[in-house]
């Protein structure tokens, strides 16, 4: 286990359009002449899921027939339905009660709740969007360096290794609240409420891991073209699936739809348009 000294990292989170939209040096504030020697961690941001109520019952069969994109699982009492900009998918409970997944970004799951809740208001139901919150992020990053998973394990009470059952291990942080799994490649999963505590998470764990590196990351040429490929289709994706989230103010819309029922314009008629 080596205990020099630690470089700090410049971390990066990778918004829903491919772009940093921050660089910072963990632990310092002012840039330094060693910056472009600072390891570089991007982080990218594969999953947020939301939930919000339509506060009315629904009618899934009526959903089913009468929407677009739609899957009724009469079985499991639910409905899937799907939009492609943003690409998410809601799952919809009778009850109200509908949860998003698929999102990029917490600006891509907030459109695509209303997204969800203005069509299911189109078919006749008294929809009022209300108790939106982003339940889960998802996010991954890769340090530059393999780790000895076996003896950070042992060392750390915090970590849960089981490798009979699973390849990585278990790390949880209670503040901020997240949950890691540290692969021995250098790859690391982090499960948090919110964007801001994955990136908070990835700070926290870098200089714990550094010190059980065990050699540099083994990637081939066919591997950093692979990764290369998936982060080129990922950023396309994403600009193609919605180029301008920004356009959407949702202080400019009407009151009714988050207070009561909305029967005048329907101001989403042009994003439906696209779907």
């Amino acid at each position: 286990m080596a205990d020099a000294t630690l470089a700090q990292p410049v971390v990066q989170h990778i918004d829903q359009h491919g772009q940093v939209v921050n660089g910072q040096i963990i632990g310092e504030t002012e840039t330094t002449e060693q910056e472009s020697e600072e390891p570089v961690l991007d982080i990218q941001i594969n999953n947020v899921v939301c939930s919000f109520s339509t506060r009315c019952h629904l009618n899934l069969k009526k959903l089913a027939m009468e929407g677009s994109n739609v899957e009724y699982h009469r079985q499991h009492g639910m409905l899937n339905m799907r939009i492609r900009r943003p690409f998410t998918t809601a799952s919809v409970w009778s009850s109200g009660k509908i949860t998003c997944t698929g999102a990029t970004s917490e600006d891509f799951a907030k459109v695509a709740a209303r997204k969800f809740a203005r069509k299911i208001q189109k078919m006749g139901f008294r929809v009022r969007f209300s108790n939106f919150r982003v339940v889960n992020v998802l996010g991954t990053t890769s340090m530059p360096f393999s780790i000895n998973i076996a003896n950070f394990s042992r060392d750390r009470k915090e970590a849960s290794y089981e490798p009979e059952l699973h390849p990585g291990v278990t790390y949880k942080i209670k503040n901020p609240k997240a949950t890691l799994k540290i692969f021995s490649t250098g790859s690391i999963t982090v499960t948090a409420p919110c964007v801001a505590n994955v990136q908070s998470a990835i700070e926290y764990i870098y200089p714990l891991v550094c010190n059980y590196k065990a050699g540099p990351r083994r990637i081939t040429s066919a591997q950093l073209s692979k990764i290369a490929k998936q982060k080129r289709q990922l950023q396309q994706h994403n600009r193609n699936s919605f180029p301008n989230v920004q356009q959407y103010n949702f202080a400019d819309e009407d009151e009714d739809f988050d207070s009561e029922y909305d029967s005048g314009e329907d101001d989403f008629e042009s994003e439906e348009s696209q779907d």
